[in-house]
């Protein structure tokens, strides 16, 4: 045999073992492709389950007693309600002012002062007055609510607050709704928090409860501006009624519930 031909065998014989070994080991330890994972963007991961984010609203809850609200005139339903859609909008990075909420009791006559505004870190009550309802939502009680335009009625549920400006009311401050067909045309509605020269004392004295509006929660003169600097800019605003339809339709409710 030849030279070239002792190559030629050579060469087949060393392939033939390459290939038996490589046959074996692929049968015995098969190699696997990992692929990396797609996350939609579209997917907000939510907190409302972990330890962190029940402990969370567990303190909060506890403030109701602390701060004796309920002799104050809040409802502890409104309350409860506030503080975990509160976390709700938190944990989903909606809030930039985060150590304030505000609620608006509508389960009180317009003669009681049902706007609070409490401190969640300093754990205290900043304000407790009056504030308005629409029209057409009813004389002394809110007892019926709209998102349509030109309804002149109050949006119930959930707002993240906007920034401030100068409007027909003077200083004003912009509100965002954030529940789908229930308050999410406040700001095409113009609804704002402004200042009214019918939220007052003298009103209810004169003909038993506030004056009304197209639909804002509009505050007395005397402390508007206070309240709308302390709570503008990513605040959360809840407005409450102990109405069965907001309840059962309340998409962030049903997220907390």
């Amino acid at each position: 045999m030849n030279m070239s031909m002792r190559k030629k065998l050579y060469l087949f014989l060393a392939s033939a073992v390459i290939i038996h070994f490589l046959f074996i080991y692929a049968k015995s330890s098969p190699f696997t492709v990992t692929r990396p994972v797609a996350v939609p963007t579209d997917v907000i991961v939510s907190t409302e389950n972990t330890p962190h984010f029940d402990k969370v609203v567990s303190s909060s809850l506890a403030l109701y007693d602390t701060l004796n609200l309920e002799q104050l005139g809040l409802s502890r339903r409104a309350y409860e309600y506030a503080i975990k859609g509160f976390n709700y909008l938190l944990s989903t990075g909606k809030l930039n002012n985060d150590h304030v909420i505000s609620i608006v009791d509508f389960s009180k006559a317009s003669a009681n002062k049902r706007l609070f505004v409490i401190d969640l870190n300093d754990k205290k009550v900043l304000f407790n007055t009056y504030v308005s309802h629409g029209r057409n939502s009813g004389r002394e009680m809110a007892k019926e609510f709209s998102n349509a335009p030109e309804s002149f009625k109050s949006s119930l549920g959930f707002y993240v607050t906007g920034g401030t400006y100068i409007g027909k009311h003077g200083f004003s401050m912009r509100l965002f709704g954030e529940e789908k067909g229930i308050n999410d045309n406040a700001n095409s509605r113009a609804i704002v928090m402004h200042s009214a020269a019918y939220v007052s004392e003298s009103a209810i004295r004169m003909q038993g409860f506030i004056g009304r509006s197209l639909g804002c929660p509009a505050l007395p003169e005397d402390i508007y501006k206070p309240i709308i600097q302390k709570i503008k800019n990513g605040s959360c605003l809840f407005i409450y009624s102990p109405n069965a339809s907001y309840a059962a339709h309340s998409t962030i409710l049903k997220k907390v519930a």
